[in-house]
């Protein structure tokens, strides 16, 4: 009971929450029970927390292995806002800084200290380890761990080599949002978990709507998107650093508040450029996906995909740095064939880390072609977006969600059981040896040379599909892919080969095709008719006008206050918190209190300059203020995720 109730405590005190949010209590009870964990968790939902809490707890120091120096310097911050004494160990520290933080941690100064995998077995940090009394090591990023994942870091591996040297095994704990099973299995068996927990606690982000729109003109629907979100943070991610720098110098020429950041840049270049993004001295970044991991700013509304990533893992990480305060967000792809083009070069460029066996790399190499294939299907599906994200993570969902494009979209269904029964015959006769681009150049009676040497027009089927338009060709085959009755070969040439069901289609010659009845209309392009299809709860459509206008007095309060301490404005308070404000209007310490996100800590440092704030803006009368009379929404302000909390922590006496 004593553990329970100093377990909410913190919650309450340190964090700011009333609750913990699913799956995170029963961490931290397993955690504080000396039981290994691994929790899969997705962007957003307060994985943070589920060792924080616990270090706080526990009478030792917990060893926080994080794979880079900009999540470090952030958590850190966070933890020193929340009056939690942590400290990082990295690179972008001096050796004299080093010593002194480890014998400040040694003296019982810091409770968490996040590191980079390189320095665990440094002389240095082993010899404080072992001297040291550690009660827990939690490996953020686990994911990085596994070579069959898309993030490998080879200095990943050298974490259990840590573990097996010190005096007594701690507790391991292990944390990542994108894992598929092979690479769940791989965390496990590498970082030699004991017994443990196990939580997938589910992929879904139910604020976030995903939508995929055909690339045809997106430099002016980006302009426009960015237009009727002037007032909004978010990314735009670019495969190529080529259409990073294009595409920034062309928001930039047309007014908006951009920056970029690609590998190219200067180190400082970059640094300055991620501060803008993070401090809200800019509104937009355009970036690589060499940006983004910890990045761990809550108010980022939108994350538009200019290209499309490599895979589902990059895409769903990249996608996840929306909303992570749980209010609704929009994450759209702008997808063309072009881009399986340009991912395909980057994989063939891409240099492995690490020694391999040439059987190993044909592995990884497969496994790439793969991972990018179920990319361009999902940019391609009629099925529900959401459920195609979560069933490529192994999680069962309905088939509609009501909050994605496809959802939204009217569809038709045709019955093409000729076209793909036609379409089967040709691989068939070809006898299983080309692409998709081959046999639907062959069904349409194309008179090329290729077509002609490989003898593809002596074909019984050859122009049987004349009349077919090459996208609903396309469209067929993908849908065929997608149930089954086709599949591709691992290799980039993606062979086309028969299936146990290959026959079954063409008894039956019944495949039913859903085809959009028209394009996206113009309110659901603009985004203005989103909103309703959110999860239930508040989001900020639903304030009413004074409300609204507080909103904006708050935010530049929130600014000017992280301004003076030279912390981001989200490490003030998210958004979220400053929702709650504007719907309860608080007016005392103990209303204020009750705001999601205001711990005791953070009432301290800025409780009474919002209330002032609050105070002079509604002249203390809460008539007017809070959710419009005509909102859809039914609950009150529900949990926001827990700032993923987190320089060389400031120390307080």
């Amino acid at each position: 009971m004593e553990s329970n109730s100093r377990k909410t405590q913190i919650l309450k005190e340190i964090f700011g929450y009333d609750s913990f949010r699913k799956g995170q209590e029963e961490i931290v009870d397993q955690i504080l029970n000396g039981r290994d964990v691994l929790a899969i968790m997705p962007t957003g939902a307060g994985k943070s927390l589920c060792y924080q809490v616990p270090a706080l707890l526990m009478s030792g120091i917990t060893i926080v292995v994080s794979p880079l120096i900009s999540l470090m310097i952030d958590q850190v911050k966070a933890l020193n806002e929340a009056g939690v004494h942590a400290a990082y160990i990295n690179s972008a520290l001096t050796e004299r800084q080093i010593t002194k933080a480890l014998e400040l941690a040694a003296a019982g100064r810091y409770k968490m200290i996040y590191v980079a995998p390189e320095r665990l077995l440094t002389p240095r940090f082993l010899d404080f380890a072992c001297h040291t009394e550690l009660s827990m090591v939690t490996i953020d990023e686990a994911h990085c761990i596994s070579q069959w994942g898309q993030d490998f870091r080879p200095s990943y591996v050298k974490i259990t080599e840590f573990i097996r040297q010190l005096p007594r095994r701690p507790v391991v704990s292990a944390f990542t949002a994108t894992a598929t099973q092979k690479v769940r299995e791989d965390i496990l068996e590498v970082l030699d978990l004991e017994s443990p927990y196990i939580n997938v606690s589910g992929f879904d982000r139910e604020n976030l709507y995903f939508e995929v729109r055909p690339a045809r003109g997106k430099k002016e629907a980006i302009k426009e998107y960015l237009t009727q979100h002037r007032e909004d943070s978010g990314i735009i991610y670019c495969a190529t650093r080529k259409n990073v720098d294009e595409l920034y110098l062309e928001l930039q020429n047309a007014g908006f508040s951009v920056g970029r950041y690609h590998a190219g840049m200067g180190t400082e270049a970059r640094n300055e450029s991620q501060k803008d993004f993070i401090y809200d001295r800019i509104q937009i970044m355009i970036a690589t996906n060499a940006f983004g991991m910890g990045i761990d700013k809550s108010n980022v509304r939108f994350v538009l995909h200019y290209n499309m990533p490599q895979s589902m893992e990059n895409y769903y990480q990249e996608a996840g740095r929306a909303g992570r305060d749980g209010e609704p967000a929009e994450c759209i792809l702008f997808y063309s064939p072009q881009d399986i083009i340009i991912n395909q070069l980057l994989l063939d460029s891409k240099e492995q880390i690490g020694e391999y066996t040439e059987e190993e790399l044909r592995v990884i190499r497969e496994q790439d072609v793969l991972r990018l294939r179920k990319m361009s299907n999902y940019c391609t599906t009629s099925m529900c977006l959401r459920k195609y994200i979560l069933n490529y993570f192994g999680q069962e969902t309905e088939e509609h969600c009501g909050n994605c494009s496809n959802c939204l979209e009217e569809f038709v269904e045709l019955n093409v059981g000729e076209i793909a029964a036609d379409m089967i015959e040709c691989v068939r006769e070809s006898r299983q040896r080309y692409g998709m681009t081959m046999i639907l150049s062959t069904l349409a009676g194309a008179n090329t040379a290729k077509i002609r040497s490989a003898g593809m027009n002596e074909l019984s089927v050859y122009g049987r599909q004349s009349k077919c338009s090459q996208q609903r060709l396309k469209d067929v085959v993908y849908t065929l892919l997608e149930h089954g009755y086709l599949q591709q070969s691992a290799d980039r040439y993606a062979i086309l080969k028969l299936t146990d069901r290959s026959e079954e289609l063409l008894k039956s010659r019944e495949l039913k095709l859903r085809c959009k009845k028209s394009e996206l209309t113009e309110k659901k392009k603009s985004g203005s008719g989103k909103k309703a299809f959110h999860r239930k709860g508040e989001s900020f459509g639903n304030l009413t006008d004074k409300s609204r206008e507080l909103f904006e007095e708050l935010r530049s309060v929130r600014y000017s206050l992280a301004k003076k301490k030279g912390i981001p404005p989200y490490m003030v308070a998210s958004d979220r918190t400053l929702h709650e404000m504007c719907v309860l209007i608080p007016f005392e310490k103990e209303e204020l209190l009750e705001v999601h996100g205001m711990g005791f800590k953070k009432y301290e440092q800025y409780g009474a300059v919002f209330l002032d704030k609050i105070q002079e803006v509604t002249a203390g009368d809460k008539k007017g203020y809070g959710i419009s009379e005509d909102a859809d929404g039914t609950d009150t302000v529900q949990n926001q995720n827990p700032l993923d909390i987190g320089p060389f922590g400031s120390v307080e006496n």
